[in-house]
C-alpha cells in the first residue's frame, strides 16, 4: 500500500488519517485471537488510574519481535506509509496493546503523545502513531476523541493527573473552542495514523463490549533521541512483507493444534477467528 497525495496532504493537515480497512477480517481476526488468548499480555498489563478512579490497562513492549504483534508493526503497509509520512527513515519507538475492559475500563486524559516523548531526549516532533482497532471502538465504549488540526498548536505542558500525565487544561480548554472534537469510531481492521503533537483522550468504557486497540509508534532515524530512557534510540526496523501476518498468526495456532488434516487445521482456524468476534 502507499499513501497517495490526497491521504499525505490530509494528515499533515488534520494531524491524523484514518484508513478503513487497512487489515481485513483474516488479519485482524488472527491478531486478536492471538491477543485474547496471550497470557503473556495479561501478565504484562499495568493499570492507569483516571480522575475519577477507573482503570485503563495497557501491555507495551519496545521491539517489535518476530510474533504476530511483530509482523503487525514491520510490515511494509504500516511501516512504508510511516516513512512517507516522516518524510523518511523510521524505527520502531515502542508498541502497545490498549485493553478497555467491558463496564470498568478507564479514560485517557486529554494529552499529547509528544508530552511525553519529549521527556526522552526526542529533540523533535517527529514520531507518529498509528491505531489498529482490534475491537469495534464506538462512542459507547470509549473511542479515540481527537481534535482536528490540534498538532498545529506545538507541544503543550503535561501534568500529573491520577495516573496519567494530562496536557494543561486551560490551554486545552481554548484549543476545544476553535478545533472540531472528533469521535474516530472505528471497525476491526481499521487504522488511524496520528501525529504526536494530535491532542486526543478517550471516554471511559461503560458498556458490555470490550475495547482493545494495538498501539504502533515509531520514530524517524534522524531523530534520534540524544539521552537513555525506557524507550530504544535508533535501532533499524527489519521489515516483513504483508503477507507475514498471515503466515505468522496461522503457524501460532496450527502449533496448538492436534489435528492431522491440513483442511482440518484450516477449518479450526478459521473457526477460531470466527469465534474471536464474540470475545
Amino acid at each position: 500500500m502507499i499513501l497517495n497525495q490526497k491521504q499525505i496532504k490530509a494528515y499533515k493537515r488534520d494531524g491524523f488519517l484514518l484508513i478503513n480497512n487497512l487489515f481485513d477480517q483474516e488479519e485482524i481476526g488472527l491478531l486478536r485471537c492471538s491477543a485474547k488468548q496471550d497470557r503473556e499480555i495479561e501478565r504484562m498489563s499495568k493499570g492507569r488510574i483516571d480522575t475519577q478512579g477507573s482503570e485503563v490497562r495497557l501491555s507495551l513492549w519496545n521491539h517489535p519481535g518476530d510474533t504476530i504483534y511483530g509482523m503487525f508493526a514491520r510490515c511494509h503497509r504500516i511501516v512504508n506509509s510511516m516513512e512517507v509520512l516522516l518524510d523518511g527513515e523510521v524505527y520502531h519507538y515502542h508498541s502497545k496493546m490498549i485493553m478497555k475492559d467491558p463496564k470498568i475500563g478507564g479514560a485517557w486524559e486529554w494529552h499529547q503523545d509528544y508530552g511525553y516523548w519529549y521527556q526522552n531526549g526526542c529533540l523533535q516532533p517527529l514520531l507518529s502513531s498509528v491505531m489498529i482497532a482490534v475491537d469495534p471502538a464506538k462512542r459507547g465504549n470509549g473511542c479515540l476523541q481527537v481534535l482536528r488540526q490540534s498538532h498545529h498548536l506545538g507541544r503543550i505542558d503535561h501534568k500529573q493527573t491520577g495516573d496519567q500525565a494530562g496536557a494543561e487544561m486551560e490551554r486545552v480548554k481554548e484549543a476545544l473552542k476553535i478545533f472540531d472534537l472528533v469521535y474516530v469510531e472505528m471497525e476491526p481492521g481499521d487504522a488511524l495514523f496520528f501525529h504526536c503533537n494530535l491532542l486526543h483522550r478517550s471516554d471511559q468504557n461503560r458498556s458490555p463490549n470490550p475495547r482493545w486497540s494495538m498501539i504502533c509508534c515509531y520514530n524517524a532515524a534522524r531523530n534520534n533521541p540524544y539521552k537513555e530512557s525506557h524507550h530504544p534510540r535508533y535501532t533499524p526496523i527489519k521489515k516483513v512483507p504483508d503477507t507475514a501476518i498471515r503466515t505468522v498468526g496461522i503457524k501460532r495456532f496450527k502449533e496448538f493444534s492436534d489435528l492431522e488434516s491440513t483442511g482440518a487445521q484450516n477449518s479450526n482456524i478459521a473457526s477460531i477467528i470466527e469465534n474471536s468476534n464474540h470475545i
